[in-house]
């Protein structure tokens, strides 16, 4: 059934990451007065153009575009390459951001087109799945069903209703994110300590899956949500997302369902304009 009456229709983006459909769909399907039209890449560059995404309030990327797992390809049967974005797509999504067209990015969307370094500056950070030391880049971490307490950090419509924060079960991600430029939402308390995490080089270069390296870089940011003005568009981050735990969680629906609602609201849409200047 389609419901030509719902109040917003957003273009949901998916591939590149596993996930479990049905339990992701239906927590979608629990945020009010929205409609979700769903396309997975290779296909789903072609709507990033102004006139193609017309008819979408704003868009959800919930992929991870622009990388090739290979087998066989590393020392450890395993190697990653990284693949450049159709130039159709960087064209266009600089035309979204330039009219003023919301994003949302959720959980592995972080780690989406390695190969385009502006896609880093449109989402706010990156996660790394290779340690390129000649470009002076260290590869991330990650850490499955980590229970944690999630503490909101800005009174804003995003994060209302859940002012005392909540607990969460899900994956977490150890980067580095420039806090510059942002206003951060949501904290985690979880130690972000290098030895605490398993890593993403690791396992997509070398095949060994929950490895802890030897890093040598700092702690990594304890921002998992936050919101950002990218040109004249309203931009938000929310780490939160990784399985079936995670999408039931309360706190994190409802979070979402007001980063919704309020990045496709007339005010999200003049507070972008205005930062923009």
């Amino acid at each position: 059934m389609i419901d030509y009456n719902a109040k917003r229709n957003v273009l949901l983006v998916t591939r590149g990451h596993p996930f479990e459909r049905a339990p992701f769909m239906e927590m979608l399907h629990s945020v009010p007065d929205t409609v979700w039209t769903q396309i997975e890449h290779p296909a789903a560059p072609a709507l990033f153009d102004p006139e193609r995404a017309r008819d979408f309030a704003a868009l959800l990327c919930y992929d991870m575009p622009g990388l090739d797992f290979q087998t066989g390809a590393g020392p450890g049967g395993r190697g990653v390459r990284f693949v450049q974005p159709p130039a159709y797509l960087v064209a266009g999504m600089e035309l979204l951001l330039e009219e003023g067209k919301p994003f949302i990015f959720l959980h592995h969307a972080l780690a989406g087109w390695p190969a385009w370094p502006r896609y880093k500056d449109i989402v706010g950070g990156r996660f790394n799945y290779k340690r390129e030391p000649a470009a002076d880049i260290l590869d991330s971490g990650y850490l499955h069903g980590v229970k944690h307490r999630v503490n909101v950090v800005a009174d804003h419509p995003i994060t209302a209703g859940v002012d005392g924060g909540f607990e969460i079960e899900d994956e977490l991600y150890l980067t580095d994110i420039d806090e510059a430029g942002k206003i951060a939402l949501l904290r985690s308390e979880f130690e972000f300590d290098p030895g605490r995490f398993y890593s993403a080089h690791e396992a997509a270069v070398n095949g060994r899956l929950f490895t802890h390296y030897p890093w040598s870089r700092p702690r990594g940011s304890n921002l998992i949500g936050w919101l950002k003005q990218e040109r004249n568009s309203p931009v938000v981050y929310l780490q939160c997302g990784d399985s079936p735990t995670a999408y039931s969680n309360p706190g994190f629906r409802r979070i979402l369902a007001n980063a919704v609602a309020w990045i496709t609201s007339t005010d999200a849409r003049d507070w972008a304009r205005s930062t923009a200047g």
